[in-house]
């Protein structure tokens, strides 16, 4: 890989590392190199990556788009050639509350990936933490704050490490997830919620508890992997 690090000023990082997020099941190095290669081995500047389109970068990119949406490449592309806005959020890590087990019955866990404050704003693969919930018909509480993994280990990529730190949710919310992540995910008995536009936690988790008194299948389901079914008594007995 031509040594470009000399040209990038921290303006262009930010983009990068902005477009990097958009994408995230395509690992930062494969995009840096896609860019590059979009870019004909010139440094990106803010004048060469006006020249950035999205066909060239996702041919760039060479199949690693084939199970994510066109609309989060339109998105990173965006963010390349200075076309989004780039503005700094304030980033509160809001205080969770201890929960004794038990405290809640009937309640749900659910884990939701965030980027700032409590705010469902995440893509599971590079969100900066996930927010742990216990929900309940009366009570969203936040119990836990968990930074995201970024690193791998000999048995265990990214994601899984990542999936491995929600093992004890029954649900979890993200504006985004690929089929791999979502797999691994799965495989843990959580069930991934996807929410493009994201919104406030309390506002989604306000959404849920609504759901909970009378839970559609899906729901039912995700609930049944930690409480027990009902038993119901028929009107003839």
């Amino acid at each position: 890989m031509p040594n470009t690090a000399h040209s990038i000023t921290e303006a262009i990082a930010l983009r990068i590392g902005l477009a990097a997020r958009a994408l995230p099941d395509v690992e930062p190095q494969r995009l840096i190199q896609a860019l590059l290669d979009a870019l004909k081995g010139k440094a990106p500047t803010p004048t060469t990556l006006q020249t950035l389109t999205v066909r060239r970068l996702k041919e760039a990119l060479d199949g690693a788009l084939s199970d994510q949406p066109n609309t989060q490449l339109k998105e990173a592309v965006a963010f390349l050639r200075g076309e989004t806005a780039i503005t700094e959020v304030a980033d509160t890590v809001p205080t969770p509350i201890p929960y004794p087990d038990g405290d809640l019955p009937g309640s749900i866990r659910v884990a939701l990936a965030s980027n700032s404050a409590e705010s469902l704003d995440g893509h599971f693969g590079t969100c900066v933490r996930f927010l742990i919930y216990q929900v309940s018909p009366t009570e969203a509480r936040l119990i836990d704050v968990r930074r995201a993994e970024n690193g791998r280990t000999i048995e265990m990529d990214k994601n899984d490490l990542r999936a491995e730190q929600i093992k004890d949710c029954e649900l979890l919310y993200v504006v985004s997830i690929g089929g791999p992540a979502a797999a691994k995910v799965v495989r843990r008995d959580i069930h991934p919620v996807k929410k493009p536009d994201g919104g406030e936690a309390r506002v989604v988790l306000a959404e849920l508890q609504g759901a909970l008194a009378m839970p559609p299948p899906w729901l039912a389901k995700a609930m049944g992997q930690t409480y027990a079914p009902v038993a119901w008594t028929s009107v003839d007995d």
